[in-house]
C-alpha cells in the first residue's frame, strides 16, 4: 500500500546548507522509490493558521519510507535542514483504492456501541 512522507515546514532563513539539501534529496529518494508529490507550491489554508509549506513525498509502501528516513544517505543530510528550518514530518500509509468513508464510519459508530 502506498505510504506519505509528510513535513509542515516553518518559514525559515535560504541558508547554504538548505539548497545542498533540496539539491541532494532526490538521490536519497530513489533507491526507494520515493517521489515528490507536493514541493515548493503555494498553499491555501482553509481552516486554521498554518504557517510554513508542505512536503509530500510517496512511497511504494511504509516499509520503504521507514527504510529511507532512517537510511546513512539520508540521516547525512537531514541536519541541513533542520537547523535552519523547523518543522514536523510524519510517515503516513495511504488507503487501498476501493476506500469508502462510509465503512469507517459504520465501524467506528458500531465500536462506539449504543448511545
Amino acid at each position: 500500500m502506498t505510504a506519505y512522507a509528510i513535513a509542515h515546514l516553518r518559514p525559515g532563513t535560504m541558508h547554504e546548507d538548505v539548497l545542498r539539501y533540496i539539491e541532494t534529496m532526490q538521490s536519497t529518494l530513489d533507491p526507494f522509490g520515493g517521489r515528490f508529490l507536493v514541493h515548493g507550491k503555494e498553499i491555501e489554508v482553509l481552516e486554521g493558521p498554518f504557517p510554513g509549506t508542505v512536503v509530500m513525498i510517496g512511497f511504494p509502501d511504509l516499509q520503504q519510507a521507514r527504510a529511507w528516513y532512517a537510511s546513512p544517505a539520508y540521516q547525512a543530510i537531514l541536519p541541513l535542514r533542520t537547523d535552519h528550518i523547523a518543522g514536523e514530518v510524519i510517515l503516513v500509509e495511504g488507503v487501498p483504492a476501493d476506500y469508502d468513508a462510509r465503512r469507517t464510519a459504520a465501524a467506528l459508530r458500531e465500536a462506539a456501541g449504543p448511545r
